[in-house]
C-alpha cells in the first residue's frame, strides 16, 4: 500500500470519528434541555378590585380561554369542526332533502326559507295583495302603490317553485329568487294615466309678485310631464326586476315656458296693477249687476310676460273664476261666467290699459217638467222659448204628444239673446196692456200703445233683444193669399227681435202698409191687429228705431210669463 493511500484512509477515519462525537454532543444537550410548557399570553394585567365583573367582561374573557384553549388542545377545534358540520348538514340538507326551500331563500324581499312550495305560495300571495309597495318615483317625488294597482300580476306558484329550485347554490348566505311576473297592461296604462294629472306639472311662464311695496318679475320655470307610454315600455321591459326592487322609475318629459325673462314688460304691469281691477257681471234677464275687483296682489298673480305681451295667466285667474261661479250658481244654477269669453274681455282692458271689464253673465241649457194640460205652445209661453227652439232641443220627440211628467230639454236663455247686451237701456212690452215703455239708466224716457199679435198669431212672451234695424221690411201672411197669389206689406222702422221659425222673424215697426192700400188696423194701436209683431204708430215707431241699440233688451211680459227685472215688475204692475 503506498504512503499516499495510508494517509487518506486515516483522514477519513478521522472525519468519521469527529462527525460521531458532534452527533453524541448533540444528543446530551437536547436531553439536558429542559421543557418548556405552553403558557397563554395575557395582554393585559387586570386589578382585581372586588367588583363583579359585567356580562361583557366575563364573555370576553370566557371567549378568550376558549380559544385558547382550543389552539393548544387539537382535538377540541377538531371536534367542534365536525359539530359545525353536523349542524349545517341538519340546516340546509334536511330542507333539501325534505322538499323544503332552503333557509335564506327569498322572492321580492319576502323571505321563504323552511316553507313548502304551497306554504310559499299562499305568503306570497298575501304579502303581494296586501303588504308589498312599489315605489314611484321621477328622481324628487315618489309615490307609493300596490303591485296589483300598478298592473303586476305575480305566479306565485312559478316564483315559488324557482325558490325551491336553489340547492347548494344557496349556501352560505342565501339568495334572492327573482318573482315571476306578468303585466296587465291596461290597468297599468289606466293607473299611470291617472297619475299623470297628479305627476306632471305645467311650465310657468315669467310673471311679476310683490316684494314688500315693489312689483319684481320673476322667471318662468320649467314644468314635467309623465309619458305614460315610454313608463309602461319601462314596466313592460323587466316586471320581475321592478317588482324585486320594489321602484319604477317614471319617464318624465320635461316642458319649456314660452317665456323665462318678465322684464320686458314689468314697467306696463306695476302701471295696470297699480290702478286695480273691477269686474262687472251683467245679466240681462234679471237686469243685474255682480260686481268683484281685484286688489294689487291678486292681480299680480294674474299676470305674466306672453311671448307677445303682458297677458293672464289662466292657472291662477281661473280658480278665482270658478268662485265667482259657484256664487252665481248658489242664487240661480243656471248663472255661470264663460271662461274664455271673460278672458278676452280682460284682455282687452290690459291691451288698454282700462281699470273695469265688463262681462256677461250666462246661463245653462235647462229642462222643463210636462204638467197636467201642457202643450208645446203653452211650454213655450211659459218658458218664453219659441217652440222651434224646443224642437231642436229634443230631436225625435212628438211635441204633439205629451204625458205628464215628461222632461223636456231647453236650450240656454242665451241663444235669445245672442249680441252682447246693452246693460243701460231696456224696453218693456206689456202685452195684457197693450203697451210700451223704454227705459235709460233705470228712467222711462217714453211710452205708448202699442198693438201685438192676434190670437192665431200672437206675439211670444219672453226676453229678447235688438238684433236687426231695416228703415223698410216686407212681410206676408197666408191671409193675402188668393187666386192670383200671395200680396207683401210693407213695415216701416223694422228691428227684429226673435225667429218664430228659421228666417222668419218678429220684432218691432211702424205702420203697415197692406196691398191694397190700406193700414193694417187701420192705422190704431191698442188692441191686437198684428201677425205676431209689436206695431208702433209711425212716428213713435222712428223714435224707437233710432234710440234702440242692437243689443238692448226687450222683456215681453204676459200672464203667463212674468217679468224678472224689478224695471219689468214695476212696469207691470202699474194701473194702465
Amino acid at each position: 500500500m503506498s504512503r499516499d493511500n495510508v494517509r487518506r484512509k486515516r483522514s477519513r477515519a478521522r472525519d468519521r470519528q469527529m462527525a460521531r462525537k458532534r452527533k453524541q454532543a448533540e444528543q446530551m444537550a437536547s436531553i439536558e434541555e429542559p421543557v418548556v410548557a405552553h403558557e397563554r399570553v395575557v395582554t393585559a394585567a387586570r386589578v382585581y378590585d372586588g367588583s363583579t365583573p359585567s356580562l361583557a367582561t366575563r364573555a370576553s374573557l370566557a371567549l378568550q380561554d376558549a380559544v385558547w384553549y382550543a389552539r393548544t388542545h387539537p382535538l377540541v377545534w377538531k371536534a367542534s369542526g365536525g359539530v359545525l358540520i353536523l349542524l349545517f348538514a341538519f340546516l340546509y340538507l334536511t330542507p333539501a332533502i325534505s322538499g323544503r326551500i332552503l333557509p335564506n331563500v327569498s322572492a321580492a324581499g319576502i323571505p321563504l326559507g323552511g316553507m313548502t312550495v304551497e306554504e310559499a305560495e299562499t305568503v306570497l300571495l298575501d304579502a303581494w295583495v296586501n303588504e308589498m309597495q312599489i315605489e314611484l318615483t321621477d328622481g324628487e317625488r315618489t309615490w307609493l302603490v300596490s303591485p296589483v294597482e300598478l298592473g303586476l300580476r305575480l305566479d306565485a306558484h312559478g316564483t315559488a317553485d324557482a325558490a325551491n329550485g336553489f340547492k347548494l347554490s344557496a349556501i352560505p348566505f342565501g339568495t334572492s329568487v327573482e318573482p315571476v311576473v306578468e303585466v296587465d297592461l291596461d290597468r297599468a296604462q289606466s293607473y299611470l294615466l291617472d297619475l299623470a294629472d297628479e305627476a306632471s306639472f305645467p311650465a310657468v311662464n315669467a310673471g311679476y309678485e310683490w316684494d314688500g311695496d315693489t312689483l319684481i318679475g320673476v322667471p318662468g320655470r320649467t314644468g314635467r310631464v309623465l309619458d305614460v307610454a315610454d313608463t309602461v315600455d319601462v314596466l313592460l321591459n323587466d316586471p320581475a326586476e321592478i317588482a324585486n326592487r320594489g321602484r319604477l322609475l317614471l319617464q318624465m318629459d320635461a316642458l319649456q315656458p314660452q317665456t323665462f325673462d318678465p322684464s320686458p314688460y314689468l314697467e306696463q304691469a306695476r302701471e295696470f296693477v297699480s290702478q286695480g281691477l273691477v269686474l262687472n257681471g251683467y245679466d240681462p234677464f234679471k237686469d243685474e249687476f255682480v260686481t268683484w275687483t281685484a286688489d294689487e296682489n291678486t292681480l299680480s298673480s294674474w299676470l305674466e310676460a306672453g311671448v307677445d305681451g303682458l297677458t293672464f295667466r289662466r292657472e291662477t285667474f281661473l280658480p278665482f273664476l270658478q268662485e265667482q261661479n259657484l256664487a252665481l250658481s248658489n242664487v240661480n244654477e243656471q248663472r255661470f261666467l264663460e271662461p274664455s269669453e271673460t278672458l278676452e274681455k280682460m284682455q282687452q282692458a290690459l291691451n288698454t290699459m282700462q281699470n273695469e271689464v265688463d262681462l256677461r253673465i250666462r246661463y245653462r241649457a235647462s229642462t222643463y217638467t210636462v204638467e197636467a194640460g201642457d202643450t208645446a205652445f203653452g211650454i213655450g209661453r211659459k218658458t218664453g222659448v219659441p217652440v222651434f227652439l224646443i224642437q231642436e232641443a229634443n230631436p225625435g220627440l212628438d211635441l204633439n204628444i205629451l204625458s205628464p211628467g215628461d222632461v223636456l230639454n231647453l236650450p240656454s236663455r242665451d241663444v235669445m239673446a245672442p249680441l252682447d247686451p246693452v246693460p243701460n237701456k231696456r224696453i218693456i212690452v206689456d202685452l195684457p196692456n197693450q203697451r210700451l215703455e223704454a227705459y235709460e239708466n233705470g228712467e222711462v224716457v217714453f211710452h205708448w200703445q202699442i198693438s201685438s199679435g192676434i190670437a192665431s198669431a200672437p206675439t211670444s212672451p219672453g226676453i229678447y233683444q235688438i238684433l236687426s234695424h231695416e228703415e223698410v221690411a216686407y212681410g206676408s201672411s197666408f191671409s193675402l193669399c188668393d187666386e192670383a197669389g200671395c200680396g207683401q206689406w210693407e213695415m216701416e222702422y223694422f228691428m227684429g227681435l226673435y225667429e218664430v221659425t228659421p228666417g222668419l222673424m218678429n220684432g218691432f215697426h211702424g205702420a203697415v202698409g197692406l196691398p191694397d192700400g190700406t193700414y193694417l188696423g187701420g192705422n190704431q194701436v191698442g188692441r191686437p191687429y198684428t201677425f205676431g209683431c209689436v206695431m208702433s204708430r209711425k212716428d213713435q215707431a222712428e223714435l224707437l228705431y233710432n234710440w234702440a241699440d242692437e243689443g238692448t233688451i226687450v222683456e215681453i211680459i204676459s200672464h203667463e210669463f212674468a217679468p224678472e227685472s224689478t224695471i219689468g215688475q214695476n212696469a207691470f204692475s202699474q194701473p194702465v
